[in-house]
C-alpha cells in the first residue's frame, strides 16, 4: 500500500485517505474462485499526471489502484490445447489507469518508458518486462468526426513497451482502414503477435459485464491520516525530471 501511495504521490496524485477492497465476481478460467480482489470505487490515488514530451504534453492520470494478480493462459497456436499458470494469482499488483490523451504510438511508448523508470527511482519495482513485472493494455478509438470517440479496442497483456507502441500504430491503421471502407470497429479483446507484427482477435466485448463488486469482507478498510501520507511523501527520492532539471 506505501509503494502504491509512493506512485501516486510521484504522479501528482491525489491520495484517498479512506479506503477500502472490493470483490469483483466473475468466473475465467485464470482466475477460477470466481471473484478477484480490487478496488473499484475508491482507488488510492486519483487525478494525477505525468508530462512525456519536451513539448510539455501531461498524460493524466485516472486512478491508481491495488489488486490480486490472476493467472495466466497459455494458448496452442494451431487453436489446439490451452495451459493456465497459477504461480503468480493472488499476487498484490498495481494497476494504472490513464485518460484517453495519447495520440501515436511513439507517446505511449515515451509515457511507459518514463513509469518505468520512475518505479525504479522510487523502488517499487524493478519494472522489468521480460520477467512480467510490468504489462501494458492499450485501449485505442478513433474520434469520429463530430469529435466523439468510436468503437474501443483493447489489446492485452503485452510484455514489451515497443511492441505496445507497435500495437497502437498498427490498430490505428486497421481501423482506419476499416471505416475508410465503410465498415463497422468491433468492441474486442485482441493480443499482439510481435513475430507477424499484427494484432489479433480473442474475444468479442459486446455486452457489459456486472461484476457485483461488494465489500471485501476479509480485509479491513484502510485509513491514512495526513501526517502518514507526508511522511511517504518525505521518503521520496528524487525524481527523473527533478534530477533533468537539476542537471
Amino acid at each position: 500500500i506505501r509503494k502504491v501511495i509512493q506512485a501516486g504521490l510521484a504522479l501528482n496524485c491525489k491520495i484517498a485517505e479512506d479506503t477500502f477492497f472490493e470483490r469483483k465476481n466473475y468466473f475465467y478460467p485464470d482466475s477460477p474462485k470466481g471473484y478477484q480482489i480490487t478496488q473499484y470505487q475508491k482507488p488510492l490515488c486519483y487525478d494525477g499526471n505525468l508530462e512525456i514530451t519536451n513539448d510539455r504534453k501531461r498524460i493524466r492520470i485516472t486512478r491508481i489502484h491495488l489488486e490480486e494478480d490472476a493467472g495466466r493462459l497459455y494458448h496452442a497456436p494451431d487453436g489446439g490445447d490451452s495451459l493456465v499458470d497459477f504461480n503468480r494469482a493472488g499476487v498484490p499488483l498495481m494497476e494504472l489507469v490513464t485518460e484517453p490523451d495519447f495520440e501515436t504510438g511513439q507517446e505511449v511508448k515515451k509515457f511507459a518508458e518514463e513509469l518505468q523508470l520512475i518505479w525504479k527511482y522510487i523502488e517499487a519495482s524493478d519494472a522489468d518486462m521480460d520477467k512480467g513485472q510490468m504489462r501494458v493494455e492499450v485501449n485505442i478509438s478513433l474520434t469520429n468526426p463530430d469529435g466523439s470517440w468510436g468503437t474501443k479496442v483493447e489489446v492485452k497483456n503485452i510484455n514489451s513497451i515497443k511492441f505496445a507502441a507497435d500495437a497502437v500504430e498498427y490498430e490505428i491503421k486497421r481501423q482506419s482502414e476499416l471505416l475508410d471502407a465503410g465498415e463497422k470497429v468491433h468492441q474486442e479483446t485482441r493480443g499482439w503477435d510481435e513475430f507477424k507484427k499484427q494484432s489479433f482477435s480473442q474475444r468479442s466485448k459486446e455486452e457489459a459485464h456486472d461484476y457485483r463488486y461488494f465489500p471485501e469482507p476479509d480485509l479491513p478498510p484502510i485509513h491514512l491520516d495526513k501526517a502518514e501520507i507526508e511522511k511517504i511523501r518525505d521518503g521520496l527520492f528524487e525524481l527523473p525530471q527533478q534530477r533533468r532539471e537539476r542537471f
